[in-house]
């Protein structure tokens, strides 16, 4: 029955559930669980990401395809869900997708809104109206042989995992191969090293880079393993992990068709009982990605350091002019992707607080906190790739070296260190203070204050040697 709403003015359809009767948007493609999802959680503006509908689409879709062929639902009905929740996939139900993120702490709500939007729109597909609930049931047929809270850890993992495998990987390749590129090209610029921001021994800015380039080298490693852990799911475990209500094959066929369809490595848990209760490869995974967000910190710190100036600065490097950098100061650059990284990172460690939080709150047999894991998760991902992939275009393949650099090494203090092998480490010191206290250079200290000669000063303050390989 339609009716119409006197208090927002537009028709409404009446649907019943559990708790009674509700009345209904006419037009949408949800039913009564989201329409009373939607009235209890108006939290926020936040939704789950539209990637993760995306994947929660693609799961129900390779659900029904296996439902079918296991002869638990009719070709007809897994026809019409296979189309709807095609669909879902693609993007082209979004707006049906109402409820808030900060909802049930297994994710219930979102599993039935897709549920009940599938099976709306499969009713339309096959000449029904909505909200009959006949012949494609919400729960009956698309949610055939799964649980919220299985379905839930699933599509974060297999979300994750694709996130992580077309996206995120190849941006930290492209920074990588930028890095890298980058220590070849300016491998023969010696430059004073620093410790605790104080000049040190000498060091080539190419052997800076590398340092760079090692780091994110091992952060993509370092994912590695945590891809592995998202790669088992809870699927199949239904309720509490028993697999009440599901066909033994059910979980391992679908997670061959996500695995095929994506290119991503996806199985069935042999331990549904943690995997249902917990969160915990999403804890791990969250963690490489913390850890390369603080290697990505240090590097665009660094950058940041190098770049200061140009006149009161280090000015070591020279970064690409991308914009103005003061809205008073005229001519003022500033390095603005690298405080980009910088803001990116700190969202990411913080993410990943929220993540341990949400770990943390497994009880007995099932995780309450999934949302919001499902969304910090998704969006670390999704900040790592988009800045890893602007910092290499926009900075890092720009990097200039200036003249600076390398005039500051004989002047640098620390060169006394490589004459200690001949003098001493105390002597070295004195020659240091000396210098120190006359601003004169540690060679022009130790030719008056040592018997060094001319040839063995050269040799010993060698700068490009002191660098090493």
């Amino acid at each position: 029955m339609t009716t119409v709403d006197a208090s927002i003015a537009r028709p409404t359809r009446t649907e019943r559930d559990f708790g009674g009767e509700i009345e209904v948007p006419a037009s949408v493609l949800y039913g009564a669980q989201t329409q009373r999802a939607a009235e209890a959680f108006t939290v926020s503006d936040l939704r789950l990401p539209r990637q993760y509908i995306a994947r929660l689409g693609a799961l129900k879709r390779a659900a029904a395809r296996v439902n079918q062929e296991l002869g638990l639902i009719s070709p007809e009905i897994a026809d019409a869900v296979i189309r709807a929740a095609g669909e879902v996939a693609d993007g082209r139900l979004d707006e049906h997708f109402v409820v808030d993120l900060f909802q049930t702490g297994s994710g219930t709500n979102t599993n039935m809104n897709a549920n009940e939007v599938i099976a709306n729109r499969a009713n339309q597909l096959l000449g029904h109206p909505l909200g009959g609930k006949y012949p494609v049931h919400p729960n009956d047929h698309v949610n055939k042989g799964q649980s919220s809270n299985d379905t839930t850890p699933t599509t974060i993992h297999l979300a994750a995992q694709v996130a992580i495998t077309h996206r995120l990987l190849p941006a930290l390749a492209r920074l990588l191969d930028a890095l890298r590129a980058k220590a070849v090209e300016l491998d023969d610029v010696v430059k004073t090293g620093r410790t605790h921001l104080q000049d040190a021994v000498p060091i080539r800015l190419g052997q800076e880079f590398a340092g760079y380039a090692g780091q994110i080298e091992r952060g993509i490693a370092r994912i590695r393993p945590a891809q592995d852990g998202l790669a088992e799911v809870a699927l199949g475990g239904t309720a509490i992990g028993t697999g009440i209500n599901t066909h033994p094959e059910f979980a391992s066929r679908v997670c061959a068709l996500l695995s095929d369809e994506f290119g991503v490595a996806l199985r069935e848990t042999d331990s549904h009982f943690q995997a249902q209760s917990t969160l915990d490869a999403a804890v791990h995974a969250s963690g490489a990605l913390k850890t390369v967000a603080v290697s990505l910190l240090k590097i665009a710190n660094d950058i940041r350091w190098m770049n200061s100036g140009p006149r009161a600065g280090l000015r070591e490097i020279e970064l690409p002019t991308l914009s103005m950098g003061s809205s008073i100061m005229p001519g003022k650059t500033n390095p603005i992707l690298a405080e980009a990284v910088c803001q990116v990172a700190a969202k990411v460690i913080g993410n990943d607080t929220t993540i341990i939080l949400g770990g943390q709150h497994g009880s007995f047999e099932i995780n309450v906190m999934m949302p919001v894991v499902a969304y910090s998760l998704l969006e670390s991902i999704d900040l790592l790739a988009g800045v890893s992939r602007v910092f290499a275009d926009g900075c890092v393949d720009g990097v200039t070296a200036t003249a600076a650099g390398p005039a500051g090494v004989e002047s640098g203090l620390m060169m006394a260190t490589a004459l200690s092998p001949r003098i001493g480490h105390d002597r070295a010191a004195a020659v240091a203070a000396r210098a120190r206290e006359l601003d004169r250079t540690v060679r022009d200290v130790a030719r008056l204050e040592t018997d060094l000669t001319e040839d063995e000063l050269d040799q010993l303050l060698d700068a490009r040697r002191l660098t090493g390989r």
